[in-house]
């Protein structure tokens, strides 16, 4: 099953890669696929790579369903692999 997550980007590192909060884990991802993602933006996470930039209310919105499942972030992603 493949899952994407939203996460928030915490701090750009190289010039195509950032660290994202993951439900308190901080995560290393490729922004590759991604242009003009700041520190503080949403995007779309799959297997390492942001997909997309995400709204802040729509990824909230999503993270608040996942927990009202039962689920957080990191069950979420531990299920997908």
């Amino acid at each position: 099953m493949c899952l994407a997550l939203p996460v928030r980007v915490i701090e750009k590192t190289a010039a195509d890669g950032a660290i994202v909060d993951l439900g308190g884990i901080r995560k290393a991802i490729s922004l590759a696929l991604v242009d003009g993602v700041e520190v503080g933006d949403y995007v779309v996470l799959h297997v390492g790579y942001a997909l997309t930039k995400l709204d802040p209310a729509a990824a909230e919105k999503t993270l608040a369903l996942f927990r009202a499942s039962g689920m957080d972030e990191i069950t979420a992603a531990e299920g997908a692999q």
